[in-house]
């Protein structure tokens, strides 16, 4: 297990991150997507830690709260020093049916706080995460209450989720001119299958040193290895329930059928091929894992030791590559029209 520098800090993560989505479901959406309980989720925490992850990602709104409730039980049953792990959850989502039971209002975020310290039994949050984009807010009154609550050593660090590059920019903009926290991460979809992210995001990010948190590596299981073109998924398999996030399936089995080959030679997983190319992409800090069975987690695990050459980065590229589309066509024109006159001047001179 590598250790990557997390944005713009001297924080130092694991290059995957256990998440804990699977923890404490029951029925609804959270019971498709997992519904451990805390022996079992205790078996997941354990072996990651084991494994040398020291990072744990959860959400006030996973299961209603239940999953930070679980999380922080593990981590007191299993009596982790609590510098050895970074724990990272969420605000924003429904929490309550009152009218500021959701967003990012400083309301939310202050009652958000207290309530994920309480469940997960910790007196500070690692790096605290605000879901989702709300338009009602205004930005500078959600970055000043994060300041506000890094300011109290309620939070170390704080970061965004789903949000859009000129959004976060924005953000950052205030924080820098008023000198409050700045987001230091992004925790967005990501994957061989939906490379989206590279058009705006990604170019973003490494501008401005943000580090980037992959959820749903494998698309919903898509890329597991369980589906494919002619392949029936397993009963019970989650995409089979929950068809989530979207992606473009006919694209996503061509970057199957080329993964299923490469994984094939190399005698491992899927899976494995797909978690080692994201680790593979410069932008990546850390890769979100989740699990419903300890032999699946070692299953991800063991991407992290997964070297793709050069001719296999080639070949997964080629298969994934992003539709070209404005700008960006017009950039490469514009680009490579300037590369070609800077060579031939070069040339003369």
């Amino acid at each position: 297990m590598q250790y990557r520098k997390f944005g713009r800090t001297g924080l130092f993560v694991s290059e995957l991150c256990l998440g804990t989505m699977t923890f404490g479901g029951a029925s609804g959406i959270w019971g498709q997507i997992g519904n451990l309980q805390q022996s079992e989720a205790e078996g997941l925490v354990g072996r990651a830690l084991d494994a040398g992850i020291n990072f744990i990602d959860t959400a006030d709104v996973y299961s209603e709260g239940l999953s930070e409730t679980i999380t922080g039980q593990a981590l007191k049953n299993l009596k982790v020093p609590r510098e050895n792990v970074v724990v990272a959850t969420k605000v924003f989502g429904e929490t309550g049916k009152t009218a500021n039971a959701a967003g990012a209002s400083r309301y939310h975020i202050m009652d958000g706080v207290k309530a994920s310290l309480k469940r997960l039994q910790l007196d500070h949050i690692d790096l605290y995460q605000i879901h989702g984009f709300d338009p009602v807010t205004p930005i500078e009154e959600t970055v000043r209450a994060l300041d506000n609550l890094v300011q109290q050593g309620h939070v170390r660090y704080v970061g965004v989720s789903n949000w859009a590059a000129w959004q976060i920019v924005k953000a950052l903009g205030i924080a820098e001119r008023q000198g409050l926290a700045r987001f230091e991460s992004l925790q967005a979809y990501y994957t061989i299958a939906g490379r989206d992210l590279e058009r705006e995001l990604a170019p973003m990010l490494q501008s401005e040193s943000l580090g980037l948190m992959v959820w749903s590596p494998l698309a919903g299981g898509l890329l597991s290895g369980k589906y494919g073109r002619g392949t029936e998924a397993e009963e019970g398999s989650r995409r089979t329930s929950f068809d989530f996030p979207p992606v473009n399936v006919e694209r996503a089995y061509d970057c199957i059928d080329v993964m299923r080959q490469l994984a094939e030679a190399r005698k491992v997983s899927v899976a494995q091929i797909a978690l080692a190319w994201l680790l593979h992409q410069p932008v990546v800090t850390s890769v979100i894992v989740g699990a419903k069975r300890v032999a699946q987690l070692d299953d991800n695990i063991a991407a992290a030791a997964i070297r793709l050459s050069a001719d296999e980065l080639a070949a997964l590229g080629k298969v994934s590559a992003l539709p070209s589309e404005y700008p960006g066509w017009m950039l490469e024109r514009q680009g490579g029209a300037r590369a070609k006159r800077l060579a031939e001047s070069g040339e003369r001179g």
